[in-house]
């Protein structure tokens, strides 16, 4: 496997696992390292299969080239609709608070819904910014990749609706993990770390200086 891009990487043969998702990404996985996959390639992209070989092709000319040497199962599932993450009790309690305040995610922040429906799944939050601008936004109580990964497929769906397009996302959580908030910042995904107990209205019994 090759990549050719902003940087290049290669990976040697070896046995691996050959992810293609519905959204048009590709991934390479080994037997380790848990979620993570060693390369992977992003929608929007394109797949372009030849004999022995496989060229993914992102919107930038970025490649990824895999070559297939042997092929030990070639399988396909249909998934069906996802559902989305569940919430626990805290995430479901932000999300109405902050359905409550919106300005808490930005000056002139005013809801428009809760729960707004996809094709995928509920956005937890539907806005308008001062502006006007539509924006979506996405709680947790810790805001990891797979948060990120969810607002994505949210955003490209929301986009393609006319009467609200363009929309821009907004990442919140209680804690935002660095490479969360790297990847969000790369896709054009505002981060806001929020406070729950001041929302809460609770005053923390700290001293402060200011």
């Amino acid at each position: 496997m090759d990549y050719v891009g902003r940087l290049s990487a290669h990976l040697p043969p070896a046995t691996r696992l050959l992810m293609v998702k519905a959204d048009g990404s590709v991934s390479i996985h080994a037997d380790d390292r848990a979620y993570k996959p060693l390369n992977w390639m992003s929608p929007p992209c394109r797949l372009e299969e030849a004999p022995g070989v496989w060229r993914v092709v992102n919107k930038a000319g970025e490649e990824l080239r895999i070559t297939l040497e042997e092929i030990f199962q070639d399988t396909s599932y249909e998934l069906g609709v996802d559902p989305g993450l569940r919430k626990d009790g805290v995430e479901a309690h932000l999300q109405e608070l902050l359905a409550a305040n919106p300005e808490t995610l930005g000056d002139g922040f005013t809801l428009v819904r809760r729960e707004y429906m996809t094709a995928i799944g509920p956005v937890d939050l539907l806005c308008r910014d001062a502006n006007q601008g539509t924006v979506a936004v996405e709680v947790k109580r810790r805001g990891e990749i797979d948060g990120v990964e969810q607002l994505t497929r949210y955003l490209e769906l929301l986009n393609r609706d006319p009467l609200l397009a363009p929309v821009a996302g907004v990442f919140a959580a209680q804690e935002i993990k660095p490479q969360a908030r790297v990847l969000a910042t790369d896709r054009g995904i505002r981060c806001v770390v929020v406070d729950y107990d001041r929302l809460r209205g609770i005053e923390r019994d700290e001293l402060t200086l200011f």
